[in-house]
């Protein structure tokens, strides 16, 4: 075996060093400047210096391990690519770690300007138990459903705000589990998926409280976007958004206040019903906002969410809804509506994938109809629905923030802090707001389906200021929850290479008939389908 060169082998001695250390301005120099350099790890693929960066400013240090084998194989010459003459190498090391397990790393040096950096690099980590990022407890069952079923086969996981008997509601918060005690009942949205057929994967995380639309954790760390390395995830149905994109699950119970289904689903590819509000009944779910508060499921694909919808809000299947909504065994009308104002809030590279798919579907062999209609102020509808909602917040947590002061994070801490401070006079002003806005919305999707992109573009990096991107994207998820209306986010636009929904409303009561009608606009829209050029 060929002996590593010296100066090669003190820079890989270095780079471990800072690993080790999580020297961040060590690792940034030991890789190669410029947009081509290259690190994957089983989460994806880093491209360019600045996303690796990025991402290194958010991981912090690798557990203590030791180098157990290093390889060295010579490449080629950067100018002559006939020669070996140490100018580009190949270097894979195994590493122990002194926790138990073993990683393997694989890097492609190359001699730059005199000095030996990474050029391209993969690492495969220690094997994991679970990702506690994404789990809170996991299990292959965590709970076993019944053996048959329309859910048969399915698993589910069950964002952590939901009662299963035994087991504590943690509501993405160490202090709060730590003082919970162990639920006598199982909430009845988590029975009806396991009488249905389903299994419980496990339980999943969920931003503090639910009070979030990012998808991180303070105290649990940002679980992985599964369609867009280094991106947040979307929240806070992050974790069974993330675990259903990652294939550990095929159905996410989650909850939406604000957007919280059609968020991650809108980041990460998914589908995601955000049901009609009170159809679902939420004995069993911690609450955030009752007046907007309402249950759904994350999916990949439409035909896995029509089989739970089909079953979970149906008479005979579940034994939570207490009448069949006759709406949703109609078919919706083939007309859209496009609210000018929501649009207004995407930005620009997605209003114009979203006006080629409309553009798209018009030319199609079954053309829908599409109009341009109007919403109103969305600012202050926003701010009417985050008063009323800050204030149900905190009749709800209040008591327990004054007694936990410093138990959660930061920015949970200031909107919590904000809510506090909500006069009586307040929410009664901003409830009176509200009323109109939700008639009118109802009145535009009476006889026709608003169409728009759910967020306004791809999931923000991690290390991004997501301020002005979360004031926009609640401007355009809080619409639906301020009139209690059935959405759908649906994964059929691309911008910048990453997944964004496009989110579909309809009336009350027709969440049923509102899956069975993304489907099939899903079907006309994909590539390649008949009569469609896009």
């Amino acid at each position: 075996m060929t002996d590593i060169p010296t100066d090669l082998r003190d820079a890989f001695d270095a780079y471990e060093r800072a690993i080790v250390a999580n020297d961040l301005d060590a690792l940034d120099a030991f890789f190669a400047p410029g947009p081509d350099t290259l690190r994957g790890d089983t989460a994806g693929l880093l491209v360019g210096h600045e996303a690796i960066s990025g991402f290194r400013s958010l991981r912090g240090g690798v557990p203590p391990r030791e180098i157990a084998e290093v390889h060295y194989r010579p490449l080629a010459s950067a100018t002559d690519g006939d020669s070996t003459d140490g100018d580009v190498a190949l270097l894979m090391s195994v590493s122990q770690f002194r926790g138990g397990g073993r990683g393997l790393q694989t890097q492609v040096w190359q001699r730059i300007d005199g000095r030996w950096l990474i050029a391209a690099a993969h690492v495969t980590p220690r094997t994991p138990a679970l990702d506690r990022t994404i789990w809170r407890s996991v299990g292959d069952p965590f709970l076993q459903g019944a053996w048959e079923g329309p859910l048969e086969g399915l698993t589910v996981a069950v964002k952590d705000l939901f009662a299963i008997a035994g087991f504590r509601i943690g509501a993405g918060n160490p202090t709060f589990l730590e003082e919970a005690r162990p639920e006598k009942a199982t909430a009845p949205a988590v029975a009806d998926l396991l009488r249905g057929g389903a299994s419980l994967r496990g339980i999943a995380r969920t931003d503090e409280f639910a009070y979030s639309i990012a998808g991180d954790n303070a105290h649990y760390g940002t679980p992985p976007n599964g369609a867009v390395v280094g991106a947040l995830p979307g929240g806070s149905s992050s974790g069974p958004a993330s675990a259903v994109a990652l294939g550990h699950a095929d159905i996410g119970l989650a909850t939406d206040t604000a957007g919280s289904i059609r968020v991650p689903a809108s980041y990460q590819g998914l589908w995601g019903l955000r049901t009609t509000h009170d159809l679902v009944p939420r004995q069993g779910m911690l609450p955030l906002a009752q007046s907007f508060d309402t249950i759904g499921w994350l999916t990949r694909d439409g035909d896995t969410l029509q089989r739970v919808a089909d079953w979970c809000l149906s008479y005979d299947g579940s034994a939570s809804t207490e009448n069949v909504y006759g709406a949703s065994g109609d078919d919706l009308p083939w007309r859209f509506v496009v609210p000018e104002e929501i649009l207004d809030c995407a930005a620009a590279p997605t209003r114009e994938a979203f006006s080629r798919l409309l553009a798209a579907l018009a030319a199609s062999d079954d053309p829908p109809s599409f109009r341009a209609v109007h919403t109103g102020d969305l600012d202050a509808a926003f701010t009417a629905f985050r008063t009323v909602q800050g204030a149900e917040a905190w009749r709800n947590d209040g008591e327990w923030m004054r007694a936990h002061p410093g138990a959660v994070g930061p920015a949970v801490a200031e909107r919590f802090r904000l809510a506090a401070q909500i006069t009586a006079a307040d929410e009664r002003a901003a409830r009176d707001e509200l009323d109109p806005i939700a008639a009118h919305l109802a009145e535009l999707v009476d006889g026709s389906v608003l169409i728009f992109p759910t967020v306004p573009g791809p999931a923000p990096q991690r290390t991004a200021d997501i301020d002005g991107v979360r004031a926009a994207t609640l401007r355009m998820t809080a619409p639906a929850a301020i009139a209690g209306l059935p959405a759908i986010s649906v994964p059929l636009l691309t911008v910048s290479g990453a997944p964004v929904g496009v989110c579909l409303v309809s009336r009350a009561g027709t969440d049923i008939a509102l899956v069975r009608l993304a489907r099939r606009l899903a079907a006309l829209a994909a590539p390649g389908a008949e009569g469609v050029s896009r």
